[in-house]
């Protein structure tokens, strides 16, 4: 009798572990029983609008993101680095195949002024050449003209020399961005302004003020204008000495 009663406990016990088992390889859209809900169903959010389905009651209703139209995704920390603040970058513009390469480097040559506000272009031009010095240098060297330390080490050969090619300011900027040859992108290393200032920075260092911001011009109207206003004048006083005499 003791010996039966001992089968039956493990028959039973056997059953009740199968039957475990197999609930819990049921399909995961009707599942009995889930250890950690919020894990095996995540809530997928979109930081810039209001959860449709909020994960509890309350979700919706904390006062930071009411104040910011129930989007979760908050301004920068003051004091933090911002990942674009130019707002002058679209991920999808980024090439997915040679033929998109090719074909935006091409229209790349065409842009010959950067989209930054032209009335910061000497802030602009001297953030590029700091850039320029500390992360273009080692290779296209502080002159431009493709003989940095890591090149004149031999570690290194055929970087061009910028006053030997035809380039734009777009098209420098395109390689920034993307990459050509042997050479990477260096989106990871420079923001999506970073980027704009060191193409303006070698454009007007090395390729004669070839990118030289249209701002530049009035400017120089201004100058010429001031020079002659000035200079009017010294030439009635001259014409009134004259006549005394």
């Amino acid at each position: 009798m003791l010996k039966m009663k001992k089968n039956v406990l493990k028959i039973t016990a056997v059953l009740g572990l199968t039957t475990v088992l197999l609930n819990s390889c049921g399909p995961k859209e009707n599942t009995p029983l889930v250890y950690f809900p919020d894990m095996y169903f995540p809530v997928a959010y979109d930081p810039l609008m209001k959860a449709q389905d909020a994960y509890s009651d309350h979700e919706n209703e904390i006062p930071a993101f009411v104040k910011n139209n129930g989007a979760t995704g908050l301004s920068p920390v003051e004091g933090s680095v911002a990942q674009n603040k130019d707002g002058i970058f679209e991920e999808g513009l980024l090439p997915k195949n040679v033929d998109e390469y090719n074909a935006g480097y091409d229209a790349s040559k065409s842009m010959t002024a950067s989209p930054l506000n032209p009335a910061n272009s000497a802030k602009d031009l001297e953030r590029g050449k700091q850039l320029f010095e500390k992360t273009c240098a080692a290779c296209h060297g502080v002159g431009g003209d493709g003989q940095g330390p890591i090149v004149q080490s031999g570690a290194f050969s055929g970087v061009p020399n910028y006053a030997d090619r035809e380039i734009t300011v777009g098209s420098v900027h395109y390689v920034i961005t993307n990459g050509r040859n042997a050479m990477g992108s260096y989106a990871g290393q420079l923001n999506a302004g970073d980027r704009w200032r060191v193409a303006m920075y070698v454009m007007n260092a090395f390729k004669k003020g070839a990118a030289a911001p249209a701002a530049a011009t009035p400017a120089a109207g201004t100058a010429t204008t001031a020079s002659a206003t000035a200079a009017a004048p010294a030439t009635t006083e001259t014409k009134t000495t004259e006549t005394k005499k």
